[in-house]
């Protein structure tokens, strides 16, 4: 008998929901996250508006903007920030929430009342660090902030109401209250951070009290909008808050007229659960929504990780309210009308690498994508039919080769795709074998499934291209994408003893002890991998630092991830000789011999120039320009696909 394989349906997902008379047509929302493409007074831009308004295009029931600021009076804000602390900046708010509704969305304004010991501009600005007790301040410990005066706080909450009537007149439908990851708000509902004595302080509804007051405040200034707030239900910091505290804390912020919570985990001390990287894996804070549904009666809303397979489970299993997904959005604002047509595989994955989105707003940068290159272009990359069609050579089936065919095909040229391989994918394909790292291999059959669609693009697997092959006699244009090669120091003897990091990834044997040779991404995933199917492994890295050039919060998960998995680490230790039972270092304290069944090289990579050189007169694209990260060859492919 054969069973017919049906495509999954997502009828919670797709289904409306009624909050407090405002009804969402769905429950996907986007999760607040700031873009840095505002002006450098903190107006919000028409670049800024246009993103907003791609993903409400897309289907997304509820679109909630980053963190807009609502006083200077106490705390500085930084060039660039959103702000909503004076009538100046209602015109920008307006636009972005006419943009939502244009798109068919509804559409949420983040307010924040500060960041408080977490800000790091105080010295920047001339202003002294503030909290809700003498806290030490997160950049500098040595330092105590100043407690806030109550005068002081009723100045927050009044120009919180102000931000909120702001937010009302520009058309908003829900404001939310920006209360997680250990900022202003949270520090005086924690008590690790609360030590006061007055009103403010003390019992679980003392402590909740600031917040409540700034609801209440917002409820007043904007009558008929409904009020959200975005809590860690967990700090996962020895000391910080854990649920037992936080049950006591949303069921006064209910109480208090809280219409909506929007749940999470995390703080500054574990950064890395803010925007969680691959290594923590699906869910990964779906069970703090769970938590807060048994708790309260208002709608609650689910973060991390979250995919629409997943999201619909969490809802069948009535552990939430609505799913909240932040940079699954970035990576595809067009996720609810993918479900809504049946097409879940043409939904572009996010890939949790936090290269260009995250990576990108921690050093004020405008977001991006590492997989969508159309993030913060919206109302200008638009990828239009050429009026040449040219016939296009690609050598090299990796992520630039896949991309760049992938425009240029729609763009309608005749696309011919050239690998040696039997799949697509090139270094990507062996790099996504880790448990944590299978978005990558569906990144790869989305890359399949799109090219597979468009009608003048031809893959040829199993087909070396070397110069002077007649393949590329009738090509207008030759793409070399042709990636890179292992690079082993001529100084390391006896390289050959050595398993190259590709090669184990592709199937190679190894023994029980292994030693990794280099503590770059590639080599550290490597030795995670290894470790977590029971190897004992030891990672020689000559640097003082492994994953040193790794964004810092990825960086935190997988170097909680190694210790866990009682990984060695030795740094400023420099590998002199590969031997066929283990490698010769030079460390900090002379020459040793360590002993390992199998030795992986994890040096790095040289650009395959080989065949460019070759062939002359090309265009070249991806790791055979320099090695880098998946996202600087895909958005550099886009780019260049769109100059033909």
């Amino acid at each position: 008998m054969t069973t017919l394989s049906t495509t999954p349906t997502f009828d919670r997902m797709l289904s409306p929901l009624t909050v407090q008379g405002l009804t969402l047509p769905n429950r996907v929302v986007l999760a607040p996250m700031g873009t840095e493409m505002g002006l450098p007074d903190g107006r919000s831009t028409p670049r800024e508006a246009a993103y907003y308004g791609a993903r409400a295009r897309g289907g997304t029931g509820l679109v909630i903007t980053g963190i807009n600021f609502v006083q200077s009076d106490l705390e500085p804000i930084a060039p660039g920030l959103a702000r909503a602390d004076s009538d100046e900046y209602t015109k920008g708010l307006a636009d972005i929430a006419a943009a939502i509704h244009a798109g068919g969305g509804k559409a949420g304004l983040q307010l924040t009342p500060g960041l408080g010991r977490n800000n790091q501009y105080y010295d920047a600005m001339g202003m002294e660090p503030v909290s809700s007790s003498d806290n030490p301040y997160f950049f500098d410990p040595s330092r105590a902030c100043r407690p806030l005066e109550t005068d002081e706080i009723a100045l927050i909450v009044q120009r919180t109401g102000e931000a909120a009537r702001r937010a009302y007149e520009a058309g908003f439908d829900v404001i939310d209250l920006h209360g997680h990851t250990g900022y202003l708000v949270d520090q005086f509902m924690s008590a690790v951070w609360n030590r006061r004595t007055d009103r403010y302080g003390g019992s679980a509804e003392n402590r909740a009290r600031f917040a409540v007051e700034c609801i209440q405040s917002i409820k007043e200034n904007a009558p008929g909008v409904v009020v959200s707030f975005r809590i860690s239900v967990d700090h996962l910091f020895e000391g910080g808050r854990t649920w037992e505290e936080t049950k006591t804390l949303v069921q006064s912020l209910e109480a208090g007229g809280l219409d909506m919570i929007l749940c999470d985990n995390g703080s500054y001390e574990a950064m890395d659960y803010v925007f969680p990287p691959y290594y923590l894996g699906d869910n990964c804070m779906a069970s703090a929504a769970r938590q807060v549904k048994e708790a309260v009666s208002i709608p609650v809303g689910a973060c991390g990780n979250i995919t629409p397979e997943s999201g619909e489970q969490i809802l069948a299993r009535d552990e939430a309210d609505l799913i909240v997904i932040g940079r699954g959005l970035i990576a595809d604002p067009d996720i609810v009308v993918k479900l809504k047509d049946g097409r879940p595989g043409d939904i572009r994955p996010c890939i949790r690498c936090n290269q260009l989105c995250t990576g990108n707003a921690f050093f004020g940068k405008a977001i991006g994508c590492a997989v969508n290159p159309e993030v913060g272009y919206e109302a200008e990359r638009i990828i239009s039919p050429t009026d040449e069609p040219k016939t296009i050579a690609v050598i090299g089936a990796g992520p630039a080769g896949l991309e760049f065919a992938r425009v240029a095909g729609l763009r309608g040229h005749r696309v011919h795709v050239y690998d040696r391989a039997d799949r697509v994918g090139g270094v990507l394909l062996p790099a996504a074998t880790p448990e944590f790292k299978r978005e990558l291999f569906r990144m790869i059959s989305w890359w399949e499934r799109q090219l597979a669609a468009i009608e003048n693009v031809t893959i040829h697997l199993g087909h070396e291209i070397n110069a002077g092959d007649r393949e590329l006699d009738g090509a207008d244009v030759i793409v070399a994408a042709t990636g890179s090669h292992p690079f082993v120091p001529a100084s390391v003897a006896g390289s050959d003893h050595g398993v190259d990091v590709l090669a184990f990834h592709e199937g190679a044997p190894v023994g029980r002890r292994v030693i990794v040779c280099g503590g770059g991404l590639s080599g550290a995933d490597a030795a995670l991998e290894l470790a977590q199917n029971g190897h004992e492994v030891t990672v020689v890295e000559m640097a003082e630092e492994i994953a040193r050039d790794m964004l810092m919060l990825n960086r935190t998960s997988l170097l909680r991830e190694l210790a866990a998995h009682n990984v060695t680490i030795l740094t400023s230790t420099t590998v002199t000789t590969i031997h066929p039972h283990g490698v010769t270092v030079a460390g900090p304290e002379g020459t040793a011999e360590l002993e390992a069944d199998t030795v992986i090289t994890a040096f790095g990579l040289t650009s395959a120039t080989e065949l460019g050189q070759a062939l002359g007169t090309v265009l070249t694209v991806g790791d055979c320009v320099s090695p880098r990260k998946v996202g600087d060859a895909v958005n550099d492919a886009y780019e260049l696909a769109l100059t033909v």
